[in-house]
């Protein structure tokens, strides 16, 4: 019953705060989504399983009848057809006889839930991503006093041992036989991965020149406590994805002098804490260049190639590597397991599901939406290399439409960039909203060069 009621919570708060505002919405969503690992790692029921989607349906129910809105269809008609063709397949793919029907339906869910995000993304605008970015600054800072928690006093207090986190106990490679640290996530990789999925929006926000002190303070402390908990985490992948978004943001020509100091400080600090503390070292691997590339070849060739001469049509929804509920995963017909999304998306939707998606891939590479002017446009710029990096290391894991909350985040983000920003007037400080001044509707987007 805890589990049911959780999920009827979830659904009822997010449907409150998105009726408030996106931005309320989208935060109530990030909000359950931290929170979802350590809840379903401490109540044992099927139902717990349901609670961040319960979340998202709440912000569908709220917001689905501007999906459609006439007056953002110049703005995001091309993104709405991506959306639909990503949509349309799997659900023709679901119906026929592949796997057993909950595998199919639960399969179903891990390949089109999350999609419909990409819209509402495009719908953001200045008031919400200062509503959003502020809160995940501080869920962040929530999930890291979790992790410094868990770094003295060990997992075992925060998640029991059962089959839901068997994957946390097994993660004991970090020096000194330690575990990763997965904070409030399902494993130290969602962590990680979470973390890094926040950086864009903090930065993008963080050099608004219009915050007040204390807001500023904290939207740096949330970017700090990303980079604390992607070394705590012990994940390489992440943490190269780590420091890519690092390097260009500390080469954005978006950022003043003051604030290119201190965010230089910061990283120079952390990393002076990565390299005095063994347990923050496991990136160090990434120089073994031969384990590398037999990671690579090993995801991206060969087992690639054997999935798609053995499954050209798919296995089925499910059947490819889709996350599984525990009592689920002997339901499988003739499982295939890799490391390799594109190849998860083969093998569950066939050559087409995946030409499809390749399509949508090139297309948001190709757009310059992200680069237009803006007062958003370090932010926009940022989550642009971000993504494209994502597509390309989605080759080499799993995860890229099934992460909580990660996944939540790139699509948001993606639907958000490859969309050109709304016409309106930016949200100024309280002060200047309260004189009534106000601020002058910005010119026609143009591009940055």
């Amino acid at each position: 019953m805890a589990a049911i009621l959780l999920c009827v919570v979830a659904l009822a708060v997010t449907l409150w705060a998105t009726k408030r505002s996106l931005g309320a919405g989208v935060l109530a969503v990030a909000a359950v989504g931290y929170a979802y690992g350590i809840l379903r790692a401490n109540l044992q029921q099927t139902a717990s399983h349901f609670i961040f989607d319960a979340s998202l349906t709440g912000l569908y129910l709220a917001y689905g009848s501007r999906f459609f809105k006439h007056e953002d269809r110049g703005r995001n008609s091309a993104l709405r057809i991506w959306t639909v063709l990503l949509l349309v397949w799997p659900c023709l793919v679901c119906v026929l006889p592949f796997q057993p029907l909950m595998v199919s339906i639960v399969g179903l869910r891990g390949n089109i839930f999350f999609l419909p995000i990409l819209v509402i993304g495009s719908r953001l605008k200045d008031r919400d991503l200062r509503t959003f970015t502020f809160g995940i600054a501080l869920l962040n800072l929530a999930a890291l006093g979790f992790g410094i928690a868990e770094y003295f006093r060990g997992i075992e207090p925060f998640f029991p041992r059962s089959a839901v986190t068997s994957i946390i106990y097994n993660s004991v490679d970090v020096a000194g036989g330690h575990h990763r640290i997965p904070a409030l996530f399902t494993a130290a990789h969602a962590y990680a991965g979470t973390m890094v999925c926040t950086m864009p929006f903090l930065f993008g926000a963080w050099v608004q020149r219009d915050w007040r002190k204390l807001p500023r303070v904290i939207l740096l402390l949330g970017m700090v406590a990303a980079l604390c908990g992607v070394l705590m985490a012990s994940t390489r992948l992440y943490f190269a994805v780590a420091l890519y978004i690092v390097v260009i943001a500390t080469l954005s020509s978006r950022i003043s002098m003051q604030k290119r100091i201190l965010w230089i400080l910061a990283v120079i600090v952390l990393g002076a804490l990565a390299l005095s503390n063994e347990r923050f070292q496991r990136f160090k691997s990434l120089g073994d260049s031969e384990m590398v590339m037999d990671r690579i070849a090993g995801s991206v060739n060969r087992s690639f190639l054997e999935v798609l001469l053995e499954y050209p049509m798919g296995n089925g929804l499910g059947g490819g590597g889709t996350s599984m509920p525990y009592f689920l995963q002997g339901a499988i017909r003739n499982p295939v397991g890799i490391e390799n999304d594109y190849a998860r998306i083969l093998a569950e939707q066939g050559i087409i599901g995946l030409s499809l998606w390749i399509g949508f891939v090139f297309w948001c590479a190709s757009r310059r939406t992200a680069f237009l002017k803006h007062p958003w446009l370090a932010g926009r710029r940022l989550i642009w290399y971000w993504y494209v990096l994502m597509f390309i290391s989605a080759a080499i894991g799993l995860g890229m439409l099934t992460a909580i909350p990660g996944t939540f985040f790139f699509l948001l983000a993606i639907g958000w960039t490859t969309t050109e920003p709304a016409a309106e007037a930016p949200a100024r400080s309280k002060d200047l909203r309260r004189s009534g001044k106000a601020p002058a509707r910005p010119a026609a987007p143009v591009y940055a060069g």
